[in-house]
C-alpha cells in the first residue's frame, strides 16, 4: 500500500532525498483505459562496491570486500556499519579514510575504505558466502553457527523502561521521519529512539540490512554507541 505523500508534523525534519528518489513519466490506466500521463517518483537502487585498504604501510593490500545493491545515500555508514557487524572493526577510529574512487557514471559507487594498521584482517575468512539481494543486502553470515558470534557489547542487565505511550507512538514518528518512504511509498527503513521515544537516528534503504547497517555506522560516528547507552 502506498502512503499518502504529507509533510512530517513532528520535530524531526528529514533530509532532502536527493540521489535517492528518481521521477519517471507513468501512464494511468482506469477500467482498460488511458486516462492520463503523469509523474511518480520510485526509490532508486545502484550497485556499491566496498574495497578494504588493510595492512602495515609497507606491505600495504586493497581488496574488493562485497558488492551491495542499495539506496544511493550514507554511503560511508553503511560501510561502516557492515564492517562493524562483520566483527572487521570494533570503532569507528578503526576507519582512516573512506572516498569514492569509481570513475564516471560509476563514480559515487565505488567506496574505498582505509583501515589503520592495527587492523588485522583475514580475507580467506571474509571470502564467505556473502549474498546481496535487494530485498536484504549484503549478508554475511554463511551459516546459522556463524549467527552466533560472540559481541564485546553486552546489553544491559536492567531492561530499559519505556512508558507505554512513548513505546506506541513510535510507529507513528518512525513514518513522520521516512523521507524516502514519503515520496516513494516502497522503502525499508530503520531507526534508533531514546527512552522517552524520542527519535535520535532514521536511516532508509531499498535492503533491510543495509537500512540497519546504515543506522549502526551513523551511531558508530556520531552516538550514542553502543546503543544501550
Amino acid at each position: 500500500m502506498k502512503k499518502q505523500r504529507t509533510q512530517s508534523s513532528g520535530p524531526y525534519r528529514p533530509p532532502n532525498p536527493g540521489k535517492g528518489v528518481l521521477a519517471v513519466p507513468t501512464l494511468r490506466v482506469v477500467a482498460g483505459q488511458y486516462s492520463r500521463q503523469e509523474e511518480d517518483l520510485l526509490a532508486v537502487e545502484e550497485p556499491l562496491e566496498v574495497k578494504l585498504a588493510f595492512g602495515p604501510a609497507a606491505r600495504r593490500e586493497v581488496q574488493s570486500l562485497a558488492i551491495t545493491m542499495r539506496t544511493p545515500g550514507h554511503d560511508e555508514a553503511l560501510a561502516l556499519g557492515f564492517l562493524f557487524t562483520e566483527g572487521i572493526i570494533g570503532k569507528a577510529a578503526d576507519v582512516r579514510s573512506m572516498q569514492r574512487i569509481g570513475q564516471q557514471e560509476a563514480a559515487d559507487n565505488i567506496l574505498l575504505v582505509e583501515l589503520d594498521e592495527a587492523v588485522t584482517v583475514d580475507f580467506n575468512r571474509l571470502s564467505r558466502h556473502f549474498y546481496t539481494s535487494s530485498s536484504c543486502g549484503v549478508c554475511g553470515k554463511a551459516s546459522i553457527d556463524m549467527l552466533r558470534s560472540v559481541s564485546c557489547y553486552f546489553p544491559r542487565k536492567a531492561f530499559p523502561k519505556i512508558a507505554a505511550q512513548a513505546l506506541t507512538g513510535l510507529p507513528e514518528r518512525l513514518v513522520e521521519g521516512q523521507a524516502l518512504f514519503g515520496c516513494t511509498g516502497g522503502i525499508h527503513a530503520a531507526a534508533a529512539f531514546d527512552e522517552q521515544g524520542q527519535l535520535l537516528h532514521l536511516c532508509e534503504d531499498v535492503g533491510r540490512h543495509n537500512a540497519l547497517d546504515k543506522l549502526i555506522g551513523t551511531a558508530l560516528r556520531h552516538g550514542p554507541f553502543p546503543l544501550r547507552e
